[in-house]
């Protein structure tokens, strides 16, 4: 597929713009000079044609060094109105004193005998020096003002004859001009910019077939050839191109070969391998890798090895050095956290020299995590027997050390050996059933049920828990839908399930307290929801409270009787019915257990659930 070029961006424009603004850049430097010189001659060469003859001018000055003024103001007019001058508009002759004594216009004649104000005519009068300006004023004009003198020595001036003559005429022709020349540069650089075009497209044909050749190669196509134009060198260029797409092709074919080689076996190992070059920076990662440490290849390409791994007091000369084993941690404190066991070796070539490393990582987050489950589970197991053991042992040695003899002792003695047996056997029977739940052998005897009866039924046995037992005084609350809510559950099970939340909440809850039952519906799940007022689960808890042998406030649930393994036990015979058990609490507030289980909509014309 021919990419689309932006405008302006190949060669061919490129010269053609080059070439058309080096052309508009002459002319107009030309055309500048050209019509600054244009201008400065017409102005130099109006202020000649306006200036007083000298013949005037010393007729005005001998009129101004006469003493009888009303004589010669008069003189005066009469010379000024007879001159002539076409570009003249305004004469005024002022004397040395700044007092206007003639001026040409009719409409002017009231400032005859007035004091001239302009500060020019006063710096003519001190310096004797001409002054030339051009003003707007409704118009281009130009004031002269020449001084006038009689003699040739210092104190010779006796007055300034003002001449103000328009110069719009003068400066239309310099637009006239310069529209011309401008009309001229823009024909000018239309016919060089055809040149250019002409001329690039002539230079940059070759060098465009060799960009697409190149194009095609970089895409895998290794058909096409340049076009040899001529023997000079560009022809050279492209035969040389022509050698060189061939020999590309051939270190192509061979190195593809290697790559689909080296892919095939990266691709279906199920183990992460990692390449480096001699710095320690990734140059080559799996898919098994990238999956184990969460990346996309973008990502960890030319990132250094110890970086990615984590390896923080481990630097790349001592992998290098060592090639020691690692286990690393990958994505830490997260849901994906893995165990990998990396292990490293050298890329050497034939000489010895030290081209990379090459790592290898294996997960072993599971084994890592049975092994300390195991290690967890026996802790616990021994720590849970070990404390009944102790107190039997304690009070079976007090009755062999005569104790049996006390009528009053004795009987209290084995009450408590009694019910730490009793304990054992629970927590035995509890460890029983969760060893068939893990492998799979307890079948589960599922049937329909109408939940909201299933739930009445449970909690009126609490209810009447409570009349009998006056030990505790609790409320219950129960909210349910009007609606009958059919499910698929082994009701014994289920009952065990939530017999253990309702005796935790009790056991929890203060006396007095309230614990609230809820069902809700959803779209495919029914949730059923029991709160308490106790006093709450801390937030770091809420996690490991369904882990075996967890406990919260370990010596106020061993008092109470509980094994540690009531919730466990839940959880596994909810996710046996592809369920979901949690928990929501806060220290001090209560605690909430929420149990989901899969619902969906049927007639109620079947059986009702029976009574047990």
């Amino acid at each position: 597929m021919k990419r689309i070029r932006k405008p302006f961006t190949s060669i061919n424009a490129k010269i053609a713009i080059i070439f058309m603004l080096l052309l508009l850049a002459t002319i107009e430097i030309v055309g500048a000079y050209f019509t600054r010189q244009l201008e400065q001659n017409s102005v130099e060469s109006f202020e000649t044609s306006i200036q007083i003859p000298n013949l005037i001018s010393n007729q005005i000055a001998t009129q101004l060094n006469k003493n009888n003024a009303k004589k010669a103001n008069k003189q005066l007019n009469r010379i000024v109105s007879n001159y002539s001058n076409d570009a003249i508009n305004d004469i005024t002759v002022v004397d040395s004193k700044s007092v206007i004594r003639s001026v040409s216009n009719v409409n002017d004649q009231g400032t005859i005998g007035q004091r001239a104000t302009n500060s020019d005519i006063k710096k003519v009068l001190t310096s004797g020096r001409q002054i030339s300006k051009i003003i707007n004023d409704n118009g281009k004009y130009m004031i002269q003002i020449s001084p006038l003198n009689i003699g040739n020595g210092p104190n010779t001036i006796v007055g300034v004859i003002v001449v103000k003559a328009g110069m719009q005429s003068v400066f239309n022709n310099i637009h006239r001009v310069s529209f011309l020349f401008l009309t001229a540069s823009l024909v000018a650089a239309t016919l060089g910019a055809g040149v250019a075009l002409v001329i690039a497209r002539a230079i940059t044909k070759p060098i465009e077939e060799m960009k697409d050749q190149a194009l095609r190669i970089s895409n895998g196509d290794y058909s096409g050839h340049v076009k040899v134009y001529a023997n000079d060198e560009m022809g050279e260029l492209a035969r040389a191109f022509n050698i060189l797409s061939v020999r590309i092709e051939r270190s192509q074919e061979v190195s593809d070969s290697e790559r689909r080689r080296l892919d095939n076996v990266l691709m279906h190992m199920t183990d992460g391998v990692i390449a480096t070059d001699r710095h320690g920076n990734i140059t080559i990662i799996n898919e098994t890798a990238l999956n184990f440490l969460d990346k996309t290849e973008n990502e960890v390409k030319g990132e250094p090895i110890t970086q990615l791994l984590g390896l923080k007091e481990v630097t790349i000369q001592d992998l290098m050095s060592t090639q020691q084993e690692l286990i690393v941690t990958a994505n830490a404190n997260t849901h994906d956290e893995l165990i990998l066991h990396a292990d490293f070796s050298l890329i050497q070539r034939v000489t010895g020299f030290v081209s990379g490393l090459i790592c290898v990582l294996h997960d072993i987050t599971e084994q890592q995590k049975n092994e300390n489950e195991q290690r967890q589970f026996v802790s616990n197991v021994s720590h849970e027997l070990r404390t009944p053991l102790t107190s039997l042992r304690a009070y079976v040695e007090a009755l062999n050390d005569g104790a049996w003899k006390n009528e009053n002792i004795a009987p209290q003695f084995l009450g408590v050996i009694q019910n730490e047996t009793e304990r054992m056997i629970r927590m035995i029977n509890d460890l029983l059933n969760l060893s068939r739940m893990d492998r799979g052998v307890v079948k589960m005897d599922l049937e329909w049920v109408n939940l909201n009866d299933f739930l009445s039924h449970i909690l009126n046995r609490f209810d009447m828990m409570l009349k009998n037992d006056g030990v505790k005084k609790y409320k219950i609350r129960r909210i349910f839908p009007h609606q009958a809510l059919w499910v698929e559950i082994d009701t014994d099970k289920m009952m065990q399930v939530i017999d253990n939340i309702m005796n935790n909440a009790i056991k929890y809850s203060p006396d007095g307290g309230l614990i609230t039952i809820r069902l809700l519906q959803t779209h495919k799940h029914v949730i059923l929801s029991v709160s308490d007022q106790g006093l709450g689960i801390p937030r770091k808890d809420l996690s490991r409270i369904f882990d075996r042998f967890y406990r919260v406030d370990k010596a106020r649930s061993r008092k109470q009787g509980g094994t540690g393994l009531g919730l466990a036990i839940s959880k596994e015979i909810v996710e046996a019915h592809h369920g979901k058990i949690w928990a929501d609490s806060s220290e001090g507030n209560g605690s909430t257990f929420y149990i989901s289980i899969p619902y969906e909509k049927m007639s109620e014309e079947g059986d009702m659930w029976d009574e047990v």
